[in-house]
């Protein structure tokens, strides 16, 4: 019985902090400055990060109005915002406050687009997100 009591608690935690989303302020928006939508590069791909109505803090640093970024590489945001957001090849975390990379893609069309997150790497709520935008990487 108390091994059944103590798996619903930490159940019941867990299912708590997945739900707990740190808020976002009215009106903040992610958006990339460069490169721009529909724009023609080569590699190295310079990718420059905006922030507007929020800061921007290293994961794991508790600061009201901030986050850290996540660049979504040729991917959709993931269907569930209340956990934390994967590392992979196709969302890169930028945890220590970055607000720029350099990219090498493979020649043809790519989309970009940022998803804040909060200390965790959860994203926000609502989420801050920028347009989606789509790049042609030249040979």
């Amino acid at each position: 019985m108390r091994t059944m009591i103590i798996a619903a608690l930490v159940l019941g935690a867990a299912l708590a902090f997945a739900q707990e989303r740190t808020p976002a302020p009215a009106g903040a928006q992610a958006y990339l400055i460069s490169p721009q939508d529909g724009a023609r590069v080569h590699n190295p791909v310079l990718v420059q990060f905006g922030l507007k109505g929020m800061g921007v803090a290293p994961a794991g640093v508790r600061f009201d109005n901030t986050g850290h970024h996540h660049l979504l590489i040729d991917t959709e945001p993931p269907a569930d915002l209340s956990a934390p957001l994967p590392s992979t090849d196709k969302i890169v975390h930028f945890g220590k406050g970055q607000t720029e990379t350099t990219l090498t893609l493979t020649p043809g069309k790519h989309t970009l687009q940022l998803l804040l997150g909060d200390m965790n790497h959860v994203p926000h709520n609502p989420p801050v997100l920028s347009k989606q935008i789509t790049i042609s990487v030249l040979p």
